[in-house]
């Protein structure tokens, strides 16, 4: 059996306080560090681990417990491989992420660590986050010119080990130009803000040619849903409930377990395991949480960034993740989808959303199979907008699986003939009882429709397809309590599209004054919610379903 001091206080601490320890943090120590430290097969390099703590405390600080405890599963090998490759550590905002991984990288770079041209590369979503990262191993350079400048040479982009060769660089996630680097560890920081991971591929694609390759992942939780961190947390869930740990992932999570603890400051440190040793810290989280009571708009964020609980968990939104994948997923883990069943010209409603011309504009068709509700849309997104780029959603997926019902156009405004044409494609299918849109752009849509002879709702033709909602705010009221039950029975069927999952999550229901509850945008330039507002258009008519049973007597 493995032993070492630092292993044996945290696990004794563990055993003295549960209530601190989360449960992703008590599987870990279940599952995958106790059966590692009884492995006859596994190498502790126990003097270079020391060799680190010594180097990281004199030229940095010193490290907490949790911080050795995590540093000693680094220096674990079998056959001179690392038992784990990724290290993935998810801590609140303020705990010092930073400062937890950059000493031990800049350790590996010298010849403490012995191994040659052992290069680090820290990658960000921005170059600003990546320098910050950086600038903490430099910042030490500096301050200790007089001894460093024996062993490195530094500028303002990278620093070289003098007798390992080893390079510490920062770069920004643009991966069209990072192929062919040689890297020895990769560090992703605040992984939360990666909507693909095209970039993460590239710099992944450089381990392996040099020995000891390994992957550190440092973030907190953030607001963009069904990206690389959603799956590599469901990943680490899978591991750390199973022990079957075959990709080799020290998942090192810290989270609340459920959203009652956020009231209970005691709870806090199961997603701030530096709250005890920081004082400052412990000030800044109960000051936003403070906060956060009197400013309901602030909740999301105190969830996301210091208790690591999505931000779809607040009670405003219109329901959680969880409930927004079963709306896609028949088998959720295995991503199943949700298959579409079409019978020939069923009866439909077309709902539409087109709020402005130069921004998103969906159609979808809304159908019932039982008592489950079917939603299947298309979105027509511009380019243009001078807010595109900014928006937080993978539009260069668009093609791959989940990402095949919308598209980009490089147009000054989107042509709602893009539309139209849409929804009159769906009449020879379908048996489409009314096309439904809200006031804003009905009569830009209405125009387009009676030019193509599609009649239009009126008070002297009630029969007519196109109908106006005449007073939206009344929508969320008349939808929004059909919609919590839909999404809790999991009748509603969206099918995989990221989009929508991307639009739903998007949504909040507030209440005005007066009581009445509306929907309205988490963000209102860069969250959009327009294939959600669309849906609600058709199911404002969804009783246009019910297919009427005529019965015949001989």
């Amino acid at each position: 059996m493995i032993c070492c001091k630092e292993i044996n206080d945290y696990l004794e601490y563990y055993e003295k306080c549960p209530n601190c320890f989360n449960t992703e943090r008590k599987l870990l120590i279940e599952n995958i560090v106790k059966p590692t430290l009884l492995r006859d097969d596994v190498f502790f390099d126990e003097n270079t681990y020391y060799k680190c703590l010594r180097f990281v405390e004199r030229w940095y600080y010193k490290l907490f417990p949790y911080q050795k405890f995590v540093y000693a599963f680094v220096f674990m090998y079998k056959e001179d491989v690392p038992i784990f490759r990724t290290f993935i550590v998810v801590e609140g905002r303020g705990n010092g992420k930073d400062g937890f991984i950059i000493p031990l990288l800049h350790f590996l770079t010298t010849q403490y660590y012995g191994v040659e041209n052992y290069n680090i590369d820290i990658v960000a979503t921005s170059e600003g986050q990546a320098s910050d990262s950086y600038n903490i191993a430099c910042d030490v350079l500096k301050s200790n010119e007089n001894i460093m400048k024996k062993y490195f040479y530094w500028n303002f982009e990278y620093f070289i080990n003098k007798i390992t060769k080893s390079r510490f660089r920062f770069n920004t996630s643009n991966a069209a130009t990072k192929d062919g680097k040689k890297s020895g560890a990769v560090l992703f920081n605040e992984y939360h803000a990666y909507l693909t991971d095209k970039n993460i591929k590239v710099y992944q694609g450089g381990l392996g040619k040099v020995k000891h390759g390994r992957i550190f992942i440092i973030t907190s939780n953030g607001d963009v849903r069904d990206g690389p961190l959603d799956e590599l947390l469901e990943s680490c869930k899978k591991i750390l409930e199973s022990g079957n740990n075959q990709l080799r992932y020290f998942p090192f999570i810290c989270k609340l377990d459920n959203l009652e603890e956020v009231d209970n400051p005691d709870s806090w440190i199961k997603a701030n395991p530096s709250y005890e040793y920081l004082p400052e810290l412990r000030d800044a989280i109960l000051i936003d949480y403070l906060e956060q009571k009197e400013r309901p708009s602030k909740r999301s964020e105190f969830l996301c960034k210091r208790m690591n609980l999505p931000a779809e968990r607040d009670e405003l939104v219109v329901t959680s993740w969880q409930n927004i994948l079963k709306a896609s997923y028949s088998d959720v883990d295995k991503k199943v989808e949700r298959s579409l069943v079409y019978r020939k010209m069923q009866p439909a409603i077309i709902g539409i959303d087109f709020a402005s011309l130069n921004d998103f504009a969906s159609v979808g068709i809304l159908t019932k199979n039982g008592d489950e509700l079917q939603w299947r849309q298309y979105t027509v997104i511009c380019s243009s907008n001078k807010f595109f780029r900014d928006i937080k959603f993978p539009f260069e997926n668009i093609g791959t699986s989940g990402f095949e019902d919308f598209c980009v156009v490089d147009t000054p405004v989107i042509n709602e003939e893009l539309i139209i044409n849409w929804a009159i494609s769906k009449f020879s299918d379908y048996d489409i009882k009314k096309i439904i849109l809200d006031n804003y752009r009905y009569q830009l849509i209405k125009k387009s429709f009676q030019e193509k002879n599609v009649s239009v709702e009126s008070k002297d033709n009630p029969n007519g397809l196109v109908r106006m909602i005449r007073y939206p705010a009344s929508i969320a009221a008349i939808v929004g309590p059909k919609l919590e039950i839909l999404f809790e029975t999991g009748n509603l069927n969206i099918g995989n599209s990221a989009i929508m999952r991307w639009s739903i999550n998007n949504t909040c229901m507030k209440k005005k004054k007066d009581g009445n509850t509306y929907f309205e945008k988490v963000e209102p330039k860069l969250r959009k919610n327009d294939p959600f507002m669309a849906m609600i258009c058709a199911l404002s008519g969804v009783e246009l379903l019910e297919e009427k049973i005529e019965y015949a007597y001989i």
